[in-house]
């Protein structure tokens, strides 16, 4: 009786460590996500790879259910203050990742934890490239030539009425903005702002506070989609997922309040940095394993 009673006390212990742990790994996420603009999900599998010893498989929904939801919130807030989200751009890049997010999800469980590992290592380590690469560039946006010309962007706003006219090189390039979005998030579990925020500012003139936001929208539904379908096929470890959400929320909430007073140039240096070194360390640990 009594070992059964040592057990049971045993076991209410380790829940509570991985539960507190969760919730201080997702407060990580949340804070970097904010003072850095990076995206949630890349730095948040690594610390649960790390921190928790999840699998790929495992990592990745739990990652985008944080995602989805601070990204909601984000864009919310961007949204109801600021009203600078695009969401029709957002609608058309989220519609499509939402439909290619669950093939993501089945692809990413027919191939070994090692393979995912490598993948989502190679994209770290290309993300903290291109953070290094532009951090600190406050370039103003180019002037898009006329509409009809050779190098016109495809996305062109409307002076009048301050809207995009839709055309079909714009459908297009948002459409394969949200089908690589879409894929990644599902098979790597990645939000993939990464993604949109450049495509985003290939096939548009929109000031860069506008392009964050309308791709917070849209990296929301896409990670919903992913997560869901983690959800529906039974792989969502929710003990986890839940505090790991709510620690992520709440980093990001207290992140707003000092992102602005932080260099944003050093910041995102240092970011670069740490995931590059967190992507060479994954590296190496998939082929010591391999070996």
């Amino acid at each position: 009786m009594a070992g059964a009673f040592d057990w049971c006390r045993l076991s209410i212990i380790i829940e509570m460590e991985i539960l507190l742990i969760s919730l201080v790994l997702g407060a990580i996420t949340g804070i970097i996500l904010t003072l850095t603009g990076a995206g949630g999900a890349i730095i948040a599998i690594p610390l649960l790879v790390f921190g928790l010893n999840l699998p790929m498989t495992q990592a990745a929904p739990v990652a985008l259910l944080a995602v989805a939801l601070s990204a909601a919130i984000a864009a919310y807030l961007a949204f109801s203050r600021l009203k600078i989200v695009r969401y029709r751009a957002a609608g058309l890049v989220a519609v499509v990742g939402m439909l290619v997010a669950p093939f993501g999800v089945r692809v990413a469980h027919f191939l070994p934890d090692l393979l995912l590992t490598l993948l989502f290592s190679t994209v770290l380590a290309y993300v903290s490239w291109r953070m290094f690469q532009s951090s600190g560039r406050h370039e103003l946006p180019e002037k898009s030539a006329l509409p009809g010309s050779i190098n016109a962007t495809p996305c062109q706003l409307d002076t009048v009425e301050g809207r995009f006219i839709w055309n079909e090189p714009c459908a297009r390039a948002l459409a394969l903005a949200g089908l690589t979005t879409g894929f990644l998030s599902g098979l790597l579990g990645v939000g993939g702002g990464f993604v949109i925020i450049p495509a985003l500012k290939r096939a548009t003139t929109l000031p860069m506070r506008s392009l964050v936001a309308t791709s917070l929208a849209a990296i929301a539904l896409i990670s919903a989609a992913g997560f869901l379908s983690a959800a529906f096929i039974g792989t969502m470890e929710w003990m986890i997922a839940i505090p790991f959400s709510l620690g992520a929320i709440s980093g990001m909430l207290v992140g707003r309040r000092y992102a602005s007073r932080l260099n944003e140039t050093l910041l995102q240096r240092g970011f670069a940095v740490v995931a590059g070194c967190i992507a060479f360390g994954m590296l190496v640990s998939s082929m010591m394993t391999f070996i």
